[in-house]
């Protein structure tokens, strides 16, 4: 007689559950991939995996297309994506990003939409819904919603020894859980932002990656060792505030010359225009320089230079092997990363400058949205090596 409560009945719910929770932080795997990942026989995999198939929570995609190799091609396992979705959304300083995710890491949909900067959080909570309702329907199934990973400007964890007011964070989270009745995950856009390009974009699969956006305001984000860090009191990042001009302009941190006073989208319009540039908005700055016009490039130049001043300081300090820039600012290409890298090779350590990968960020607007599903399709992303692929047989 089966006893389907006995020690062999656990043991095997416990090997179905391992393979599924690998499945759900790293997308599609191989057999083999999953194999070493969980350090199970082959047998047992094997057979593990026949019995998620053949019950509907694991799919089994068709090879990729690639160069022709002796044997059989090889397929890739992943959850099944109708099992459940995420939600992400990026509450930025002017504008709601939202995306949506199956657990098999496949990009369902996006939408964003522009506001103003004094727009109150409800009504930045109900532009969020109303975008979510576009969403809505074949692709974007609500009922099957398990969690929204959020992202907000500014630092997230709060010191408990301060008394100061609310975050925007501690107004969030209430408001989403009783719409949408499933959890609520929270941190700040810019390192969401990063998780991501190191998830799904520019650094995809990278375990040490510095990343930083120039926006209307210029922060970063690090992942060390395939883990999101966010540092005492959710401080982590702040690379806008180091000083780059000792005299220099002030900032709203309350410093002076902070990078983020000549970085920022304001910064870079206003010397533009003091160089005699004709620009209603930063498109218009960006493409100039793209176009090769002598104001912005020079202006560009100028802000490259503190750029990869601030890069390699940082570099030097905690050794990311990607460095991706992104936001308004990246659209200008090659006008701003030749500078970037002139200076970050110059003040690098000599054995790091050709270990370095410069790259532009890829996800766009919407890539805080998509770090703030990252942070749902991994419980615990603070403490765990996401989103580090599992080593195969073949690094070994």
């Amino acid at each position: 007689m089966r006893q389907h409560g006995g020690p062999l009945s656990r043991l095997r719910r416990g090997h179905e559950e391992l393979v599924l929770d690998l499945l759900r932080k790293h997308g599609r795997l191989t057999r083999a991939e999953l194999g070493v990942a969980s350090g199970l026989s082959r047998t047992t995999l094997y057979d593990i995996v026949a019995a998620l198939v053949a019950n509907g929570a694991v799919v089994a995609s068709a090879p990729e297309a690639e160069p022709r190799r002796r044997g059989r091609p090889v397929e890739r396992l992943a959850l099944n994506p109708l099992s459940g979705q995420a939600i992400g959304i990026d509450f930025a300083r002017r504008a709601v990003h939202v995306a949506a995710v199956n657990v098999a890491h496949e990009v369902v949909g996006t939408a964003s939409e522009p506001h103003g900067p004094d727009l109150a959080w409800t009504e930045r909570i109900g532009l969020a819904e109303r975008l979510i309702d576009t969403m809505a329907g074949d692709s974007l199934r609500l009922e099957a919603l398990s969690a929204i990973g959020v992202g907000v400007v500014g630092p997230v964890e709060r010191d408990p020894a301060a008394d100061d007011a609310d975050q925007p964070g501690d107004v969030v989270s209430p408001l989403l859980r009783e719409r949408f009745k499933v959890p609520v995950l929270v941190d700040n856009n810019t390192r969401l932002a990063a998780l991501a390009e190191s998830t799904w974009g520019a650094a995809a699969g990278g375990q040490d990656v510095l990343y930083l956006r120039l926006s209307h305001g210029v922060g970063g984000g690090l992942v060390v060792g395939g883990a999101l860090h966010r540092g005492a009191y959710g401080l982590s990042g702040e690379f806008g505030h180091i000083t780059v001009e000792p005299d220099g302009r002030p900032c709203v941190c309350g410093g002076a010359g902070c990078l983020e006073t000549v970085a920022s989208v304001g910064a870079v319009l206003d010397a533009y225009r003091s160089a005699g540039g004709r620009a209603e908005g930063i498109d218009a700055v960006t493409a100039a320089a793209r176009a090769g016009d002598p104001a912005a490039v020079a202006v560009f130049e100028a802000v490259g230079g503190h750029l990869g001043t601030v890069l390699a300081a940082v570099s030097n300090a905690v050794g990311p092997g990607v460095i991706v820039v992104g936001g308004e600012l990246a659209a200008a290409g090659e006008a701003l990363i030749r500078p970037v890298e002139r200076a970050l090779i110059a003040r690098l350590m000599p054995i790091s400058r050709h270990r370095v990968d410069l790259r532009a960020a890829t996800l766009g607007e919407v890539g805080a949205a998509l770090g703030g599903i990252a942070l749902v399709l991994h419980e615990s992303p603070l403490l765990s090596r996401y989103p580090g692929r599992p080593r195969t047989e073949e690094d070994a």
